[in-house]
């Protein structure tokens, strides 16, 4: 068996969840006997699996339709995780339902990360099988390592005895980031981090305006950082926070649980069933009980729930999703 992986615009979206996903399909894929190209000229594959939405996508789908070719389409975004993100997205984003959905539609199968996403998509009335596969995670890649942690110590210039408390994402209000800067406004004491960047041009004033400096200075917007400093950020901050407020499924968390971090998530429903407040993570609804959580967790009165939330990532390792797209093609190919 023979997939054509498509995606548009690498270098565009190298930054984001979808950039993430596209080397994460490839590495999982390198676990099966799945022979892979990446290459939009090939025209002897079976299946093409892709990944993005643009003019160059829809051609894509166009071309294999003519070849008489299987379609997947990785389902990756949704109305609801599109909103509340760049400058106009709330205003736009009704058409763009319509054409992820007119896209979506186009696929013999579907595949997206989580059941919720499945749900979303049942929703939107599209009816052609949909497989909720993670995407996945490189367990052997965030091993403890006490020398990434002291990088990253080394790195934001941190005592010994510093609380930090993290979160990864784009400057979106949808990833809760105002949320973030309140907790460290009431927690001078602690320092806060938020890795990842968005253009400043693309994001609404209200957003730019906090990272660009109207926020406490005990919180740090550390810009996209990768290698050594972020992994060692992910098992030596004292607490890993992610306020978002709406995903498909937050390759961050499973990073964060990899990296057997504390970990505290808002409570929304992209994480049912797969994660549990108070059994392999914390949940939190609003800052007061963020607050109370993190209070709690810091100060050790917590339980260490770092062993269960690695054994969730450990059922996500890549070789284990490989294996789930290896089976998901067949079935579409025995359509």
């Amino acid at each position: 068996m023979k997939v054509l992986l498509y995606f548009e615009n690498q270098k565009l979206i190298s930054k984001s969840g979808i950039g993430r996903a596209m080397r994460l399909q490839q590495e999982a894929l390198s676990h099966t006997n799945v022979e892979v190209t990446t290459d939009p000229h090939c025209s002897d594959y079976d299946v093409l699996h892709i990944n993005t939405y643009g003019v160059n996508s829809m051609h894509m789908v166009r071309r294999a339709r003519r070849m008489g070719k299987k379609v997947v389409y990785h389902a990756h975004s949704t109305y609801e995780d599109f909103r509340n993100s760049f400058v106009g997205s709330n205003w736009i984003a009704p058409f763009y339902k319509h054409h992820l959905v007119s896209l979506y539609r186009q696929g013999d199968a579907l595949i997206t990360p989580t059941p919720y996403s499945k749900s979303l998509l049942r929703s939107y009335g599209l009816t052609q099988p949909i497989y909720p596969i993670s995407n996945g995670i490189n367990l052997a890649k965030y091993a403890q390592s006490s020398d990434k942690v002291a990088k990253f110590r080394e790195h934001f210039n941190l005592t010994p005895d510093q609380k930090t408390v993290i979160s990864v994402g784009l400057f979106f209000e949808r990833k809760g980031i105002f949320d973030f800067v309140q907790l460290a406004e009431n927690n001078p004491n602690i320092t806060f981090i938020w890795f990842g960047y968005t253009d400043p041009k693309l994001i609404p004033a209200k957003v730019r305006r906090v990272v660009e400096g109207a926020h406490p200075k005990n919180l740090i917007f550390a810009g996209y950082i990768t290698g050594d400093v972020i992994l060692g950020a992910y098992q030596g901050a004292d607490l890993f926070l992610y306020p978002s407020f709406e995903e498909t499924e937050g390759i961050v968390v499973l990073e964060a649980l990899a990296s057997k971090q504390n970990t505290l998530i808002r409570d929304i429903p992209v994480y049912d069933p797969w994660l549990t407040d108070q059994k392999n993570c914390y949940k939190a609804k609003d800052v007061a009980e963020f607050q109370t959580k993190m209070d709690a967790i810091l100060n050790g009165q917590a339980p260490d729930l770092t062993e269960a939330g690695y054994q969730v990532a450990q059922a996500r390792d890549l070789a284990v999703i490989g294996q789930q797209l290896a089976q998901t093609y067949d079935k579409v190919l025995s359509q």
